[in-house]
């Protein structure tokens, strides 16, 4: 009986070492043999495999150089509409409302559209502030600094709680320091930053391209509302190529030159040589082109009594204006630049318009609008 037991350990021992060396070999595989695919739910378990569907025929087959057969309609849009925001003021910045659509005429290189749709009314504004604060002309508690701090606060107190506001500021270069919104508390915390300028050196070209880019496809009324002395000494971009890039974008710029009464005090004084009085005369001409090559304004205030006056134009342009769209009868997509002017014309005598007072009275009038356009390109 003892043997007998002996005897089955000694078999049970075997039969387990077969077994572990046969799992550490794995499963035999015949090379022909294939993996068979996953079942489709609800299919049996035992269910034999679907034969392999044949390809349904397309109707059009493989692109071939012609395009596509006859017979297959197909829709492009190759139009052009150019829109042209418009305001028309008097010689006080107060806008001209009750303007109808027949007294537009827009000329394309000289060349009368047919005006298409036509809007106006009082919308929000969405703006953003570019403020120069460097260390030149806005040192702690000096004029300049005073003068930029009551623009930034007075033109912000100036907005309605629906308008969107945002503020850029840079000195050697350019800082968001708060994006749209139309929370003044955040705002008023981001114009709190600025109290210690940390550079001299100011990046006027490329803070204005930068913010000008990033709002071109914001619908709407927007603008650019620059705070700046008019210099740059440190910028990547060159003036020629930031009034491309700015006309470009088309988002109309409302430009504040800062310390012109600084200016002629020390020019008076003998502290400005001819050097820095050309600077700050090319100063306010680049102020002036930026502001007039996308329909903007600028404005040179000498005393702080002058901002209010200020505040108001720039929201009667910009709150108050004539939309026109038009098909331009030049439909070419060359990349070229097209030259815009927009007329008032009595439709009866085709001459130009002339604008009466309550009494009856003519009064000048200016007409503000974008100066052009560059047309698109064919994309390939």
């Amino acid at each position: 009986m003892k043997t007998l037991r002996v005897l089955a350990l000694v078999l049970l021992c075997a039969f387990g070492v077969t077994v572990f060396l046969l799992a550490q070999q794995g499963p035999k595989t015949d090379g022909s043999e294939t993996v068979a695919r996953p079942r489709k739910p609800g299919a049996a378990a035992n269910a034999p495999p679907e034969p392999d569907q044949p390809k349904i025929p397309s109707k059009f087959g493989k692109a071939k150089e012609g395009g596509l057969p006859d017979g297959v309609t197909t829709f492009t849009s190759d139009v052009v509409t150019v829109s042209v925001d418009v305001a028309v003021l008097d010689t006080k910045g107060h806008f001209i409302p009750k303007i109808p659509k027949n007294y537009f005429r827009i000329l394309e290189d000289g060349v009368p559209q047919q005006v298409a749709g036509f809007t106006v009314g009082e919308a929000p504004m969405t703006v953003c502030m570019v403020i120069e604060f460097s260390n030149q002309f806005q040192q702690y508690y000096s004029a300049g600094w005073f003068q930029t701090l009551t623009a930034a606060y007075g033109f912000v107190e100036t907005l309605k709680p629906e308008d969107y506001v945002a503020v850029v500021a840079y000195d050697l270069r350019s800082e968001r320091l708060s994006d749209f919104t139309t929370d003044r508390q955040q705002t008023s915390e981001a114009l709190s930053r600025l109290r210690i300028a940390g550079f001299s050196e100011s990046v006027l070209y490329d803070a204005l391209v930068d913010t000008a880019q990033r709002m071109q496809d914001i619908e709407g009324r927007k603008a650019i509302v620059l705070i700046s002395s008019g210099i740059d000494t440190f910028s990547k971009l060159t003036f020629d190529k930031t009034r491309r890039a700015i006309q470009d974008a088309g988002v109309p710029i409302y430009a504040i030159g800062l310390l012109q009464a600084e200016r002629e005090f020390a020019d008076a004084a003998g502290a400005l040589d001819s050097i820095g009085r050309l600077s700050f005369l090319q100063a306010d001409n680049q102020l002036r082109t930026f502001a007039n090559e996308t329909g903007g304004m600028s404005f040179f205030p000498r005393f702080e009594a002058e901002f209010p006056g200020i505040f108001r134009s720039v929201a009667e342009a910009m709150r108050n204006e004539y939309v026109l769209t038009y098909n331009p009868s030049n439909q070419a997509r060359d990349g070229k630049v097209r030259k815009i002017k927009v007329q008032l014309i009595d439709p009866q005598t085709n001459q130009p318009l002339r604008v009466n007072d309550e009494k009856g009275k003519a009064i000048k009038y200016q007409i503000v609008a974008k100066p052009g356009y560059t047309a698109p390109r064919v994309v390939e």
